[in-house]
């Protein structure tokens, strides 16, 4: 039987939590046939080795270069054609029926080209990036400032990780995390592939973004929990990280939300770079260095 999804997960020397990814894929109960596809992006940790051996079940693509998080998943989204796709992070922890419960959340919603889970961290607390608003200069403030943590609950103050709203309530949101985006081939064909322009960050926020201006819903469904050990799929210092991610925001800016030359640009650039620099003196401040912005 041809399966009804395509499951692209994207690594980079991360063998061992991609292989837990796997183990958690396989052991679990999902009534949808699915198929895995996975790109490697030259790892240098033996991960292409470890996968052939313990999961052969695998579709394997070994790249010989770093292509990036869009442009490793754009090989399979080129190729794929089941009614589903879902895009999966290597350290990612699936959960029986995970699949099932986002598909029927999409059928449940026909205007939708977009699902994404309920994501908690390894010590399972809330990881705010699995549902989203677009940024905005006040939202900048408001987390470099401290404002949003403090006033977890004030809507005015969160509109970007948007902690005002209940968890455990599906809803239409802005956008999702990477980690986990479920995407009907309806939606995918009229909306394209991701943006190669962005090597690292920003690019599902992008996605989110055109989905929408496609005039399809993106949804978040807490009826389904995913594990994301966030970070464990990079080497990166976390002060390169949050470089990475501000020039990724500043491409999402000068191509979506102003678009326009101008004195709009140029004060929402000015406030990305000063959110930038606020978030990297905060994570210098801190013993335990952050991992993401």
């Amino acid at each position: 039987m041809e399966p009804a999804l395509t499951v692209i997960v994207v690594s980079h020397d991360c063998r061992d939590v991609l292989l837990d990814c796997l183990d958690s894929i396989r052991a679990s109960a999902q009534d949808v046939d699915y198929a895995v596809h996975l790109v490697d992006n030259a790892s240098s940790d033996g991960t292409v080795e470890a996968v052939r051996q313990r999961h052969p079940w695998v579709r394997l693509t070994e790249s010989r270069e770093n292509l990036g998080f869009a442009k490793a998943n754009n090989l399979v989204l080129r190729e794929a054609r089941t009614p589903y796709v879902l895009l999966l992070n290597p350290d990612t922890l699936v959960p029986d029926h995970a699949f099932d419960t986002c598909i029927a959340h999409l059928e449940a919603h026909p205007r939708a080209g977009m699902a994404g889970c309920r994501l908690v961290t390894g010590d399972g607390s809330p990881d705010l990036a699995c549902r989203r608003g677009f940024p905005t200069l006040w939202d900048g403030f408001c987390r470099a400032s401290g404002l949003s943590a403090l006033l977890p609950r004030v809507k005015l103050f969160t509109g970007y990780n948007l902690t005002w709203m209940d968890e455990g309530e599906a809803a239409r949101v802005d956008a999702l995390n990477g980690a986990f985006m479920l995407v009907t081939r309806e939606a995918l064909e009229k909306v394209g592939l991701l943006d190669e322009g962005y090597f690292m960050y920003m690019e599902d926020m992008d996605w989110c973004w055109r989905f929408a201006k496609a005039g399809f819903e993106v949804r978040y469904c807490p009826a389904c929990t995913v594990v994301h050990l966030k970070g464990q799929s990079s080497r990166l210092k976390s002060a390169r990280m949050i470089h990475a991610f501000f020039d990724s925001m500043e491409l999402f800016c000068v191509k979506n939300t102003h678009p326009e030359p101008g004195l709009r640009r140029v004060a929402a650039l000015a406030g990305i770079r000063a959110w930038k620099w606020l978030t990297l003196a905060r994570n210098a401040a801190r013993a335990n260095k952050r991992v993401r912005p």
